[in-house]
């Protein structure tokens, strides 16, 4: 099964993806915010901005113009930077096909409204849950580009649409699951971001394997329990869009949250390492939204708490680390 597919956004992740849906058969057109990516993808077949040294395949093709990009495609992948949702939508969505499905890859909770993704796509667009899908797994760009065997979650309310969508995504090195637990993989996404940050930090910061396995397992409680007081079905937390995307990011150093985590555990300012990168780190941008949405939710969420207080300025990582370890003691599962 394959068909035109629009990716809307040239990073790593919108790159990679690409790859992925060329090779399961799709005709594909990125859309670049900078006309001088575009040219390049289409000049060279290689994105040298976000992923060097790929070769991309020759049935991608590159474009500006978001009218050329979405021209009849029936599938759109949303992935620009997830704080810019809201602005970039209403460029986009005149150009959109009638019954085309929408497709988030971004991760993370807007600042102010505290949606998600797939919120902000119903809002903006008027788009109903049945035309709005998310794919979140441990999906680190650069090894999806190298086609090294992965796996990960299409979620969508309407199961129909996610197994259409999965055989759109299907490739030789690239195996999707399908899901109709959307909730549960926007903020298994966004959420091990912030954790992610938080274990660079304490890698930054010079400790080892238990501080870090400790990190991410407190991390993964957390994210479990906004989730499901949200209504999220908790197993998906324990799946690729949870779990397996947690891992990922805070174990490998092509992760950017995880690196930018311990950049500031190395002493480094937010300010630096924003001038230092092209490359968003998504926890950096979301973490006060999610600290917000868990306070909403009424929800314990000291790593959430913490790693925004360190991203704001008013604590040093150092700080973080004593105060978790000072934390009142309690149950596990409590």
């Amino acid at each position: 099964m394959s068909g035109r597919v629009a990716v809307l956004g040239a990073g790593s992740w919108g790159t990679a993806f690409s790859i992925v849906l060329a090779d399961a058969g799709n005709d594909v057109t990125i859309w670049a915010r900078r006309e001088e990516v575009a040219a390049g993808i289409n000049e060279t077949h290689e994105n040298a901005d976000y992923l060097s040294g790929i070769e991309l395949p020759r049935t991608i093709r590159a474009t500006h113009d978001p009218e050329q990009a979405m021209a009849g495609a029936d599938v759109v992948v949303l992935a620009v930077p997830s704080q810019s949702l809201r602005e970039n939508l209403p460029g986009f969505l005149p150009h959109l096909e009638r019954d085309a499905v929408l497709v988030s890859l971004m991760k993370g909770v807007e600042l102010g409204t505290l949606k998600r993704m797939s919120e902000v796509i119903a809002e903006v667009g008027d788009v109903a849950p049945e035309r709005i899908a998310v794919v979140s797994g441990p999906n680190l760009a650069r090894e999806i580009a190298r086609r090294e065997p992965a796996a990960s979650v299409v979620a969508c309310a309407d199961e129909d649409v996610a197994i259409r969508l999965q055989q759109r995504c299907h490739s030789p090195a690239f195996r999707p699951y399908t899901s109709v637990d959307v909730l549960g993989c926007e903020l298994g996404g966004a959420y091990k971001n912030v954790v992610g940050l938080c274990v660079g930090m304490a890698v930054g910061l010079g400790f080892g394997d238990n501080t870090t396995a400790s990190l991410i397992t407190r991390g993964l409680a957390e994210t479990a329990r906004l989730a499901m007081r949200l209504g999220a079905n908790p197993l998906t937390l324990m799946g690729l869009a949870g779990l397996g995307d947690l891992v990922a990011t805070c174990s490998s150093p092509l992760s950017r949250n995880r690196t930018f985590g311990e950049r500031l555990g190395l002493g480094e300012t937010v300010e630096e390492i924003y001038a230092s990168t092209r490359q968003v780190a998504e926890g950096a941008k979301s973490c006060s939204s999610i600290r917000a949405l868990a306070e909403k939710a009424g929800v314990d969420a000291p790593i959430a708490q913490h790693v925004d207080d360190v991203v704001g300025g008013r604590l040093s990582t150092g700080e973080m680390m004593e105060r978790f370890i000072a934390r009142d003691t309690k149950a596990e599962l409590a």
